[in-house]
């Protein structure tokens, strides 16, 4: 009697189970999320995921990254613009977008995730020094390019690097504080391009 075809299996999609991952880790910490609640998620088995991804620390630490690291991906582009005024407005604007791209595609911020709260094992990813040390970077970066404006004329010989960098990380802190909280895009975009204007003028760098 012939064996009845089993249906194929479902293609794993490596980026979709990187992203329900992140959900469950943001939701709920790394404690807090266990192999369990991952294979269920994912509709893998323990195996399999082991096999994906190494172990559920290494999971976690490429969640993080994946998703975190795009943040500094969008300053070190900016500060690569020839005009300040750009740089300013590219990281305010792709920041924004950045906040409020749609749930398919992302698991919500790191800032306000139980993740970032967690205490993790020490075999795995530290996730309040990792995002300190992002921060820092973005804004060592952005000192250096508003330094070189000043230099190079950009900007007058007496503005302050440190302060502008300031109120531009400021800016960019108040902007991820209010998408937490669940302000939406235009709204974002809006205050954005009022921050630009104030910073930089209406038509050049402030002065």
């Amino acid at each position: 009697m012939p064996q009845p075809k089993r249906g194929r299996p479902r293609a794993f999609d490596r980026d979709q189970a990187l992203l329900d991952a992140a959900r469950l880790f943001w939701r709920r910490g790394y404690s807090g999320t266990s192999t369990r609640d991952l294979t269920a998620r994912l509709g893998l088995s323990t195996s399999s995921l082991y096999g994906a991804f190494g172990s559920k620390a290494e999971l976690f630490e490429e969640a993080v990254r994946t998703y975190a690291e795009r943040y500094r991906e969008i300053y070190e582009q900016a500060v690569g613009e020839p005009e300040f005024r750009t740089v300013v407005e590219r990281i305010l604007i792709d920041s924004v977008h950045e906040f409020t791209r749609p749930d398919d595609e992302h698991p919500g911020c790191l800032l306000s995730s139980a993740a970032m709260a967690d205490s993790t094992s020490t075999s795995t990813l530290d996730t309040s020094a990792y995002f300190a040390e992002l921060q820092g970077h973005n804004e060592r970066i952005l000192h250096a390019r508003a330094e070189r404006a000043v230099e190079g004329g950009e900007l007058p010989p007496d503005a302050d690097a440190s302060a502008l960098t300031g109120l531009i990380q400021s800016i960019w802190h108040g902007l991820s504080a209010r998408a937490n909280l669940g302000a939406d895009r235009e709204d974002l975009l809006a205050v954005a391009r009022l921050g630009h204007t104030l910073i930089c003028g209406p038509a050049g760098p402030a002065r």
